[in-house]
């Protein structure tokens, strides 16, 4: 039987992240993923930094890619009502945001965990982790190769995602569930053309929601919100260039450049949080411990957080302070339920509900006409945008 310090089951951001901050304080660790490397970085996902993610991306020294090809954003704009108005989140903060492709951290976090030499096993069929609960001896098993494979950990951080077997594993009585979904989708296309705004604007229309995002000055991302029940299938690129195109204000639209998509597909919402984050030896980082609506641009970010109170806390566990693994779960709890409801509140502000009516429609107008009328507002927004503090 193999043996390390910690065992991270999961080789998204969140797992090559706290491995090479791990690795960085000389404790040592294992990551196991049931995917390849090549599907792994083929996911699409989101791409906006918080100053936390990019400084904790620092830390583990995978930041020199970031720095020369990232995208700093010092403010954020909304569109309604056919206005396109800007909130100035340097100048109400003093912190900006990064645009840097999460596929893009991925690849820096691989690079340098090839680099270094450590350990992460790809591919791995049926992983399972065991004795977490009581014992101080967890283990996680894997099938590969038709060979069965066990590792033998102090910890198992679980950075398996929303649908990984490391929250699933443990018993219903011992954790807590709560959920909301949403009854829509984005629908998203990537593209390489150019932004059609050099800042993020985000879209209130009475046709529903849109978002104008980017990966970098010359490749695109943009979504509309759609039905759960659509189909990607039912969109042509001209459709769906038509259909944004409907949605933003006219000074906007008239600089959208289209082209072919490189990739289209509709994700679900839902906001999503189990407590507690600990159970024994195993730790839930991330996906696997809460989701959010991507409106708040804070999925990566949380997860980034996760990570940083997990590494501070297995610090400290090896440096003789025994007990600070026991704060986990109520640290990354806090900002975790703030970011929940910063997501939730943009994201019932911006779109179009279903069984909102009129009225529904007339409060997202005056809530918004009153967020720019009011620097209070404006800096509360900045500031959970920009990302709260750790």
């Amino acid at each position: 039987m193999q043996r390390t310090q910690v065992a991270i089951v999961g080789a998204g951001p969140s797992g090559l992240l706290l491995g090479q901050l791990l690795a960085k304080s000389g404790i040592a660790n294992v990551v196991i993923e049931q995917r390849s490397a090549d599907y792994v970085l083929g996911r699409i996902r989101a791409g906006v930094l918080e100053q936390t993610c990019t400084d904790l991306l620092r830390a583990a020294g995978v930041h020199a890619r970031m720095d020369a090809e990232g995208l700093p954003h010092d403010g954020v704009c909304l569109a309604f009502g056919g206005r396109l108005e800007r909130i100035d989140l340097h100048g109400l903060t003093g912190k900006r945001v990064t645009v840097y492709g999460q596929t893009e951290v991925t690849r820096d976090l691989m690079d340098a965990r090839r680099s270094a030499g450590l350990s992460t096993v790809y591919e791995a069929d049926e992983v399972a982790v065991h004795d977490f609960l009581d014992g101080s001896a967890p283990r996680v098993s894997w099938l590969k190769d038709g060979q069965r494979h066990e590792l033998q950990a102090d910890f198992i951080a679980g950075c398996d995602g929303f649908h990984g077997v490391c929250r699933a594993s443990v018993p219903a009585e011992k954790i807590s569930l709560h959920e909301k979904v949403y009854p829509f989708g984005w629908l998203g296309l990537l593209s390489d053309t150019p932004p059609v705004h050099e800042e993020l604007i985000y879209v209130h229309h009475e046709r529903g929601f849109a978002l104008c995002s980017q990966r970098s000055t010359t490749r695109s991302r943009y979504y509309v919100q759609c039905s759960l029940d659509d189909k990607v299938e039912n969109w042509s690129d001209e459709a769906f260039w038509h259909e944004l195109r409907l949605r933003l204000p006219a000074e906007v639209a008239d600089k959208l450049v289209t082209g072919p998509s490189l990739e289209k597909s509709i994700a679900p919402l839902r906001s999503f949080v189990a407590e507690p984050l600990q159970f024994g030896r195993l730790f839930l980082v991330g996906d696997a411990g809460h989701i959010v609506p991507p409106t708040g641009a804070k999925g990566l970010n949380l997860a980034a957080s996760d990570v940083g109170y997990l590494w501070q806390a297995l610090e400290g566990f090896y440096a003789g302070r025994a007990g600070e693994v026991d704060h986990y779960s109520q640290r990354a709890l806090a900002r975790i339920w703030k970011a929940e409801r910063f997501s939730w509140s943009m994201t019932t502000l911006l779109h179009k509900f279903p069984d909102n009516g009129t009225f529904g429609t007339k409060m997202q107008l005056a809530e918004l006409d009153y967020l720019f009328s009011s620097q209070a507002a404006m800096t509360a927004v900045a500031e959970n945008y920009v990302g709260l503090p750790m």
